[in-house]
């Protein structure tokens, strides 16, 4: 069974840095995509951004020159790395991996950014 672990959410001030981290354990096999949604109090979840194990990224157009995502597969855990963050970024973030048609998901991490 494989499982997500995420770390390095907290709270920041507008403008300031944050980078999650997302461990996966417990698999055989590299995960085909792995990434990263959001979901903030009162709306639906969106996607942030996704790394493929070809090493494509795709971002939400919200955080394009913001955020950067990328995997180490070595380590299998995917990173997001937050620059300007704003008070609009304020969710609880979920790491998911993706391999052939199965799902799976971290547990979320908070993220809270100050105005």
């Amino acid at each position: 069974q494989v499982q997500l672990v995420e770390s390095g959410g907290g709270l920041v001030q507008a403008g300031g840095s944050l980078r999650l981290s997302c461990a996966a354990s417990g698999s055989s096999f590299s995960l085909n995509a792995m990434g990263w949604y959001r979901q903030a109090p009162g709306k639906q979840r969106e996607l942030v951004a996704t790394v493929t194990s070809g090493g494509s990224t795709n971002y939400a157009d919200s955080v394009k020159g913001r955020f950067t995502i990328s995997r180490d597969d070595a380590k299998n855990t995917v990173y997001l790395q937050m620059n300007s963050l704003k008070p609009e970024d304020t969710a609880v973030y979920y790491c998911f991996g993706r391999y052939s048609l199965y799902w799976y998901w971290g547990q979320g991490t908070q993220v809270t950014v100050s105005s």
